[in-house]
């Protein structure tokens, strides 16, 4: 004769078998409500919250006479090696767009066309000295690959600020802070004209990643048309990290992207501290970036067009910032 199952048992196709005796109960119950969105530090309501925090904890700080940004490590970095503008046309540009010269070189016996006498004039007006090379140490100089045409400027290394640099300007200046970071932008025309826009639009730095990123060369300086005198560029080592010593300050980071949830026409926090951070055209955000944004905008486009360059998505988030603050 079977023994009977124990109570609680199920019948199966093989036989009693015994239950779980409640174990599972607690599984079964529920977690209690749903938080709401800005206690959630993940949801852009809580990382809003997290931002309107820190702000009112520096701007606290400021108040009771403590520094209101952190001190800067270190001496500002430079770019590793000199650079030569090579070709007339390119040459002449650079010295309109007045980008810090060391030396002018023209070949021996090279023609004098209008492009070349005033390149020679700009160059004595602004005291660069002007050497005569022969033509083998020019193609030398310049490398087997560049067009030189008989002339060659050379652009000395740039000197980088410290990223708490653009913040100690910009509060020392009475402004809110408005600052731009790229995040993975390989195009100096891209720097240049973004460089152009922070002028353009009241902004008071640019800050660039040392690994991956574009620095401050002879073309961006160009396409800059002389706004690089003017606002500094910053290096930072770990832009995830200078980021978050940002927000660490109060500084609101508004990060720009195509998929963004917010979008940036009347956003509601324009009149805080920003940085205005963008990535590459074809990848854009990186992962780590993204996580350290309070929040991801977007620019409204037509459906026709599928993503708009770095320079120009900067323009237009620098510009829609101004105007608002202006209002």
């Amino acid at each position: 004769m079977a023994k009977p199952g124990r109570p609680g048992a199920r019948k199966t196709k093989k036989g009693a078998t015994s239950g779980t005796g409640g174990h599972g109960r607690k599984a079964l119950e529920g977690k209690g409500p749903t938080p709401k969105a800005e206690d959630r530090s993940w949801h852009v309501a809580g990382k809003r919250k997290a931002a309107n925090e820190r702000l009112e904890a520096a701007r606290s700080r400021h108040g009771k006479g403590g520094d209101a940004v952190a001190k800067r490590p270190g001496r500002p970095r430079k770019s590793e090696d000199a650079e030569l503008v090579t070709g007339r046309n390119s040459v002449v540009e650079a010295l309109r767009a007045r980008i810090p010269a060391t030396t002018l070189y023209v070949a021996a016996r090279a023609d004098m066309d209008d492009r070349m006498k005033e390149a020679l004039s700009l160059a004595t007006k602004r005291n660069i000295p002007v050497l005569e090379v022969m033509r083998p140490e020019l193609d030398r100089m310049t490398g087997p690959d560049a067009v030189h045409q008989g002339v060659a400027l050379k652009v000395p290394a740039y000197e980088y600020a410290h990223p708490m640099d653009l913040l100690e300007r910009a509060v020392d200046s009475g402004s809110t802070p408005l600052l731009v970071a790229l995040d993975g932008v390989t195009d100096p025309r891209n720097l240049g004209a973004i460089v152009r826009s922070a002028a353009a639009f009241g902004a008071q730095g640019v800050i660039v990643p040392q690994r991956r990123s574009v620095g401050m060369t002879a073309s961006a300086w160009k396409t800059s048309a002389g706004a690089a005198a003017r606002v500094p560029v910053a290096m930072a080592a770990n832009l995830t990290q200078a980021l978050t010593a940002l927000k660490k300050q109060g500084v609101f980071v508004l990060g720009l992207d195509g998929g963004g949830d917010t979008p940036l026409p009347g956003i509601s926090f324009a009149d805080r501290p920003i940085v205005i951070v963008v990535g590459s055209e074809g990848k854009g955000l990186s992962r780590l970036v993204t996580e350290t944004c309070d929040a991801i905008v977007s620019i409204p486009i037509s459906a026709d067009t599928e993503s708009l360059n770095a320079g120009i998505a900067v323009s237009v988030a620098l510009y829609e910032v101004a105007k608002l603050r202006s209002a």
